[in-house]
């Protein structure tokens, strides 16, 4: 199947869209990567899906693919007698680790963490942000607080603690048991929740062992501290807005999206903009123009892709919510001053054989009106790198591995195909020219430029540049 858009869609499955009908439909309106979201739902139930998307994929010839994304450590209130309270302002509230339940004097908060990091003046947020209280007093197994905003607070309500790095592994005992079931299925990459610094990184990777990519979420302040060097560890990066809107001003969330962003480009880390983009459209069979925008923005900002969560997962217009979302992607990707932004915004190669192939495969691309550039890959870097580059043509990424055509799907720009490698220069160039062809990339006479790297099938090694005719020997 042709696609249009460079920037990619990411799709939630959930209630909504479990059905092969809902799944397929999906996928033909635009889904290149369907997210199993392991906060909701059971095994069972990720399985089944994850079992029609490869039969899809199986049947339509294209590589997809699938996030696992881990529920990571979700920090909640108790219960309450009443199964919820009334807090007003100005008065005194308590949290502790008394497992009884609670009244509007008080509720258990089961987190001794939370205590060890907050100090007198450290403000709590409940309930998504609606419930603001101040710590007037805390020791190791309480917090005497005063209530700033208060509202009705219900039972198992959320917390969030903006401004303190908690001492907290991002994995939890689910999401262990969550973890091996998703490596053991086959997912492509691993989503881990509420990052806060590199070690975090380092702790999955020793988990996932290779198995899978591993894509960073920045939900947590803490986390935009290490940027750098979080985006350096891991294989992509999921702006998760929503959280990040709780403990940050709002104002703060569309500057620190572009920095993310920025931070991803530079060194050629695929990145998710994800969180509240058609939200509306949960309910509604149209977004709102101020959504349209929202992710027009993230398009023109250079994301890799855009996803749609509870849109998909739970909405009453999943496929419609897929379909618009690529018809935005699609009117911005035809707009010239996306094009400009995206010269604009290109990074200088580094000092490196990998870097200036890729760069001068862009430069080639435009100056010859190619049709399009295929690269060889064996773990994606090669592809990577082209895709950093935004080039102006698409891109075909040619693999040996089904397990990196399949991550791929994330990144801008690229049709992965898996296929057997190059053996030699005359059949790197006919497998390249076949493929075009095949997959409908390039007509016959068309030009398009390639990349691969020698010794054929060495990862890393990306050195060679060459200039195809179609049909042409």
């Amino acid at each position: 199947m042709i696609r249009q858009h460079r920037t990619k869609i990411v799709a939630t499955l959930g209630p909504a869209s479990s059905t092969p009908k809902t799944i397929e439909a999906l996928f033909r309106k635009g889904v290149d990567v369907f997210r199993l979201n392991f906060s909701h739902g059971e095994q069972d139930d990720h399985q089944q899906r994850y079992e029609i998307i490869r039969d899809l994929e199986k049947r339509l010839d294209r590589p997809t693919g699938v996030l696992a994304d881990l529920q990571g450590p979700k920090l909640r209130v108790g219960t309450f007698v009443q199964g919820s309270v009334d807090l007003k302002p100005r008065q005194a509230f308590r949290l502790d680790l008394d497992e009884e339940p609670g009244d509007r004097r008080r509720v258990t908060l089961p987190h001794k963490e939370i205590f060890e990091a907050l100090r007198k003046g450290s403000e709590l947020l409940l309930d998504d942000g609606r419930i603001r209280l101040k710590v007037s007093k805390c020791g190791p197994d309480f917090a005497e607080t005063k209530v700033v905003t208060g509202g009705v607070l219900s039972d198992r309500k959320g917390v969030n603690v903006p401004g303190a790095v908690l001492p907290l592994t991002p994995i939890t005992k689910k999401d262990r048991a969550d973890l091996r079931f998703a490596l053991d299925l086959g997912v492509d990459w691993i989503a881990l929740s509420f990052v806060q610094r590199p070690e975090d990184i380092a702790e999955a990777r020793q988990l996932v062992a290779g198995r899978s990519a591993i894509m960073a979420k920045l939900e947590k302040p803490a986390a935009l501290d290490h940027l750098n060097e979080i985006v350096e560890l891991c294989d992509g990066i999921m702006v998760a807005r929503g959280d990040l809107g709780v403990e940050m001003p709002p104002e703060d969330v569309p500057v620190l999206q572009k920095r993310i962003l920025r931070a991803c480009r530079k060194i050629g880390r695929p990145v998710v903009v994800a969180t509240q983009m058609l939200e509306s459209m949960v309910h509604a069979p149209t977004p709102t123009r101020a959504e349209a925008s929202d992710v027009a923005t993230a398009v023109y900002d250079g994301a890799d892709a855009v996803m749609l969560s509870a849109e998909t997962a739970a909405g009453e217009y999943p496929v419609e919510a897929a379909a618009i979302m690529d018809r935005i992607i699609g009117r911005v990707e035809q707009d010239p001053l996306y094009w400009k932004i995206m010269e604009a915004e290109r990074v200088e190669p580094e000092a490196t054989a990998a870097d200036a192939i890729s760069a001068a495969a862009r430069q080639v691309a435009h100056t010859l009106s190619a049709t399009g550039i295929v690269t060889y890959t064996s773990s994606g870097s090669t592809t990577l790198r082209i895709a950093r580059e935004r080039p102006d043509v698409p891109i075909m990424g040619l693999t040996p591995n089904l397990a990196t055509a399949r991550r791929l799907a994330v990144v801008w720009g690229v049709r992965s195909i898996h296929t057997a490698d190059a053996r030699s220069f005359p059949d790197m160039e006919r497998k390249a020219c076949t493929a075009a062809l095949t997959y409908k990339f390039a007509d016959s006479g068309a030009r398009i430029v390639i990349t691969a790297g020698v010794p054929f099938g060495t990862p890393g090694t990306t050195n060679i540049l060459r200039i195809a005719r179609i049909g042409k020997e």
